[in-house]
């Protein structure tokens, strides 16, 4: 019995470390073919390891487009993705504590009306959106990019947020109530402290999908100088030309270290929150 179960462990672990390599590959390729010379990329893509260490690639890349270095689209980016954050964060838990703690009118309603907009794709509401923004003078700008996250946030961040509060006891409310908050108060005061964790995984989670988002930055920022990472990166590629894949395979992996670096230092908020908000619901 105990060398069939060191075989199914060995078993186990060694599936887990296949698949593990599996899935970082594309990482390891990708930071290898950023040290590779162009010729060498596609010819020999399989090896992972360069004939010759072209770190000119970073410092290419680095010097962007048209006097615009790369250093301008990693701060446009984080200052869109710092913003959506703060939004994302007050007002999924403004909404998240009125629909778990507030009792009023047509809440049940509103609340399968935000869980059905979870199964709604994004391409539905592209063109509203579009025309909405586009009639407030918003094309060009960051407010499309900005202003839903403090108007509405997310659905799935709601509802995390919604199952994490569910999970508070009422005590501490009625309790807080008798010492005269109001309802602001017990959300201010009581609630927003004890969902820490819940907090850290939707600020990780955000700042993920934002610092990624390629789709709405591409709709509606047309000036160059207006650029996010993820259309710095596109400059790289021109299908009517030559593409230089040596510094955008560079860009793509400075791209990559905050969000490696969130996941390094913040993995315990994460793991966490998810937990917490899952069990408690």
């Amino acid at each position: 019995m105990k060398r069939r179960k060191n075989i199914k462990t060995v078993i186990y672990h060694g599936s887990i470390w296949i698949i593990g390599l599996l899935m970082i590959y594309p990482i390891f390729w990708t930071i290898a073919s950023s040290l590779k010379p162009e010729n060498e990329i596609f010819r020999n893509s399989a090896s992972l390891i360069p004939s010759i260490f072209k770190w000119e690639n970073y410092a290419q890349g680095w010097q962007g487009f048209g006097g615009l270095s790369f250093s301008t689209f990693f701060l446009n980016s984080g200052f869109v993705t710092t913003m959506v954050v703060i939004g994302t964060l007050f007002s999924s838990a403004l909404v998240a504590f009125g629909f778990a703690r507030v009792k009023f009118r047509f809440r049940t309603p509103l609340f399968v009306c935000m869980i059905i907009t979870l199964m709604l794709p994004s391409q539905v509401t592209l063109i509203p959106q579009y025309i909405l923004f586009h009639n407030l003078g918003w094309v060009n700008t960051y407010m499309p990019l900005i202003v839903p996250a403090f108007i509405g946030g997310t659905p799935f961040f709601i509802f995390l947020m919604i199952q994490f509060i569910r999970g508070i006891p009422h005590e501490l409310d009625e309790a807080a109530y008798m010492d005269g908050c109001s309802t602001f108060g017990i959300f201010w005061r009581v609630i927003l402290p004890l969902t820490t964790p819940a907090l850290a995984t939707v600020a990780i989670f955000s700042f993920y999908w934002t610092w990624d988002d390629f789709m709405t930055p591409l709709i509606y920022l047309n000036d160059t100088k207006l650029y996010t990472v993820a259309l710095g990166l596109q400059m790289f590629s021109d299908p009517s030309s030559v593409s230089a894949w040596g510094p955008m395979f560079a860009m793509s992996v400075a791209s990559i270290l905050p969000q490696l670096l969130i996941f390094m230092f913040f993995q315990k908020y994460l793991v966490e929150g998810i937990t917490a908000g899952g069990v408690k619901g």
